[in-house]
């Protein structure tokens, strides 16, 4: 969709849905012409330089603390419009999975708490351990009216920021199924793929009980190689561990930073499928 294709777009359409949703989005500021660097508050600042289009995974960003680092890190990524926003005092990040039906039913997933590492995903946890039950109700709310504002149809994520003073800010969306919703695959009753067929196919939306506890461990290339020399991942070792689930992705060529594929781990409780993903990640040798 073109709102999710466009920082600047995105923006528009959150703080447009703040009154009914209750949850705003991070101060920002437009870049697109030099007199926008010149004109800035400087209470943006610090911030994140980030392209209006095109980045993933932590590519086309910048961190700036001053308007001459602005305007470097701007040249650098040849003046394409971009979105400053303020750095905030960020606890943690969270993702909340919406569906929504043709017939404008929606559901939702309980909250996934999410780690980067180089800003690509490395962790997701669901339900989130830290989030409070007004948290959780908040962002959920909040994501399926955001679905039924754009007539949205399908499943999306949107990512929360929950600050360290507990407030709730809206962070971006990605309209699809997504990496942080993985775990659904063998932690709920119905996926976040099953549920975008259904969608797709005018069915009723499907249950998003949760039934296990569940944490994924993102697989990127990286894990193939060992000092320079490619090898095989010790699968057998990961798949030992009662409730470690490999997926993946059938991609001919392991690259560091590529996505290959994700372990979920489950469980009765949390410490268990927190147990089963320190063994995958040892196995992997994958520092935690």
């Amino acid at each position: 969709m073109s709102i999710a294709q466009n920082r600047i777009g995105e923006k528009k359409f959150f703080a447009s849905c703040a009154e009914r949703t209750g949850v705003p989005t991070a101060p920002h500021w437009v870049i697109q012409h030099d007199a926008d660097v010149d004109q800035l508050p400087d209470t943006v600042l610090p911030g994140i330089l980030k392209t209006a289009r095109m980045g993933y995974d932590g590519k086309g960003q910048a961190r700036v603390k001053t308007r001459e680092d602005v305007r470097a890190a701007w040249k650098a990524m040849q003046h394409v419009p971009c979105v400053l926003e303020q750095m905030l005092p960020l606890a943690y990040e969270v993702s909340v999975l919406a569906a929504r039906a043709a017939d404008g039913s929606t559901a939702t997933w309980p909250l996934a708490e999410n780690v980067h590492r180089d800003g690509i995903l490395f962790s997701t946890t669901m339900p989130s351990a830290s989030v409070s039950a007004d948290i959780a109700g908040r962002a959920r709310a909040a994501a399926a009216t955001i679905a039924t504002e754009m007539g949205y149809v399908g499943v999306l994520c949107i990512e929360f920021f929950v600050l360290t003073d507990g407030s709730l800010i809206a962070n971006e969306m990605a309209p699809r199924p997504h990496n942080s919703g993985h775990i659904t695959m063998d932690a709920c009753e119905t996926s976040q793929f099953e549920q975008q067929v259904r969608a797709m196919a005018r069915l009723p939306l499907g249950s998003t009980r949760q039934h296990s506890a569940g944490k994924m461990l993102n697989l990127l290339g990286d894990v193939w190689f060992e000092f320079g020399l490619e090898r095989t991942p010790a699968w057998d070792e990961v798949l030992a561990q009662p409730g470690a689930k490999l997926h993946l992705y059938g991609k001919n060529d392991a690259r560091p930073s590529r996505k290959m594929g994700h372990v979920n781990c489950i469980g009765e409780h949390g410490k268990a499928a927190e147990q089963a993903f320190e063994v995958a990640a040892q196995a992997l040798h994958i520092l935690l």
